[in-house]
Formats: structure tokens, sequence, C-alpha cells
């Protein structure tokens, strides 16, 4: 029992990171019906923010070594920054476009951003410590759980919590769900479209950063690719939880979440290396049954 309980926090920790990810997804395709390929690298760029410029295998912190309450912001500054210049000088100038030109949009920028890194920090795998110290356990009764795994889930409730206030109580984020609702009907009633998209934009900047920095405390390991994987598992989160659905799109993340754990926990030592497939395979099974995700939305009009 004590096992299952600890494989359930596990899992509502890394569905946490994969939610936090796939909102950012959701939020730019309810408007622009993009899928952000390019997302997962907003996430690396967060990460290799906190460094300075070096090809050695130990990374050299930069914004990494100020304090807490200095670095998020910068470091949610740098990646905001990234996603309003891809919208500016590539996405806005593809108002217009097809979705499938936006999507080969997106994979051009992230290939962009990774080998601009490559360019920048070399291509070695580097070492970094970040908050080493919620590495330590608390004991709740027999169970140990990492201090890690909390702050994570915590963070991501209440990065959900603030992103719903802002949605339901601010001009930009009704203007946003206007938008997200039927994009050109709200154009119509005066929203101003270049607006409610560069702020959204900034908002999954926001949750890239986030993202990275939770994932980054956990693995301690910087990549060019590191964003990727993430990318992938957020857009599965994304799909089954119903395109253009935030509250699916949460509910995906901690869905593809608690798959990989309990399989990982429970499969055969012989069929562990094949959990990934499975996870895929379990997938399918829901979209055969639900093939507009679990959470449905009616944002499905044509964008003009």
């Amino acid at each position: 029992m004590i096992g299952f309980v600890q494989n359930i926090v596990d899992a509502l920790s890394l569905g946490s990171i994969y939610a936090l990810a796939a909102l950012g997804i959701g939020l730019l395709f309810g408007i622009l019906r993009l899928i952000n390929f390019a997302h997962g690298d907003f996430i690396t760029i967060g990460a290799f923010a906190l460094i300075v410029p070096s090809r050695n295998e130990t990374a050299v912190m930069g914004i990494g070594s100020l304090p807490f309450i200095i670095m998020v912001p910068a470091v949610c500054a740098i990646v905001v920054i990234a996603a309003l210049m891809s919208d500016r000088l590539v996405f806005r100038p593809l108002r217009r476009a097809s979705s499938p030109t936006l999507m080969v949009a997106s994979f051009s920028v992230g290939y962009l951003i990774q080998n601009s890194i490559l360019v920048i920090f070399g291509a070695r795998p580097k070492g970094i410590d970040l908050w080493s110290a919620l590495g330590k356990q608390i004991a709740v009764g027999p169970l140990r759980v990492p201090q890690l795994e909390l702050v994570t889930i915590g963070v991501t409730l209440l990065l959900m919590l603030a992103l719903s206030a802002f949605l339901k109580k601010t001009p930009y984020g009704m203007q946003i769900r206007a938008a997200a609702e039927d994009f050109q009907m709200a154009r119509y009633l005066g929203v101003k479209a270049n607006s409610a998209i560069g702020v959204a934009f900034a908002l999954s900047g926001i949750l890239a950063a986030a993202v990275s920095l939770l994932y980054i405390s956990q693995t301690g390991t910087l990549t060019n690719v590191l964003g990727v994987p993430l990318m992938l598992y957020a857009f599965i989160a994304t799909v089954i939880g119903g395109m253009g659905s935030l509250v699916g799109a949460v509910v995906g993340g901690f869905t593809v979440g608690f798959l990989a754990v309990m399989l990982q926990a429970y499969l055969p030592d012989d069929l562990r290396s094949f959990r990934d497939a499975f996870v895929f395979g379990a997938v399918v099974l829901v979209l055969l049954v639900r093939p507009a995700g679990i959470i449905p939305t009616r944002a499905l009009a044509q964008r003009v």
C-alpha cells in the first residue's frame, strides 16, 4: 500500500510537468489553431538561460546563481521575449496561412533554437545543480516524499489557479477566451487579434519557463533537445484531453503521467523497457473510445 501511494505521488509530480507543458500548447491552439512544436524548445531556452555560454560539461551558473526572487522572473522574462519574438517575426506574417503551414513554421523555429544553442553552448550535455536542497525527503508516517515532488505539484496547482483567474477575471483573459471560442466573431466584436495572440504567447512562455525550472531541478542535465520529449508527451496529453480545451490539456497531462509511472512500476521487468509503447497504445485506446478527446471543446470553428 505504501508503494502504491508513493507511485501516486510520483504520478502527480510527473503529470504536473506534462499538464503545464500541455497548457502552453493548448493556449495557442485555442486561438491560432497552431500546434506549436517549438514550445518544447522554449522550455530548453528557459533551462539554458540559467547558465553562461560555455562548452564545458559542467555548467557555470549565471542567472541561476541569483536569489530565487530575481532568478525566476528573469528566466520567465527571457522565455517570454523569445516566444513574443517568434510570434512577431514568424507567426504574425503567417496569420492567414493554413494550419499545416503554421505547423511547419513551428518546426522551423524549433530547429533554429536547437542549433543556435549548439552554436552558443556546444554539443556536450551539461550538469547543473538547481535547488538541490529540495531533494530531501519528508516523512509522512511510513511514506517518504521528496520535497521537490511536493513543490512541483504545489507550483502546478498555483499556476493553474492563477491562469484560470486571469482568463476569467481580466479583460485580456476574456478576449483570449472569446477568440478561442470563435476567432472571427471575436474580431467583429472588437477584440484586437494581435494583442490577444501576443498575450497568449506570453502566457505560454511563462508556462514553458516554469516547466524548464521544475524539470531541470529534477534531472540536472542540459541538452539542446531537452524540451523535445516533453513536447511530445505534452502534445499527446493535449490530443487525448481535447484539442483547444485547457481543462482537457490538464486532464490529459495527468493521465499521461499516471500511465507512465504506473506502467513503469507494475510492468514485468522484461517489459519495462517498452513502457512508452504501452503508454502510446493506451492513448490509441482512449482515442478510439473518445476521438475528440476526454473533454472536447466547441472551439473548432475555422480561423480566418
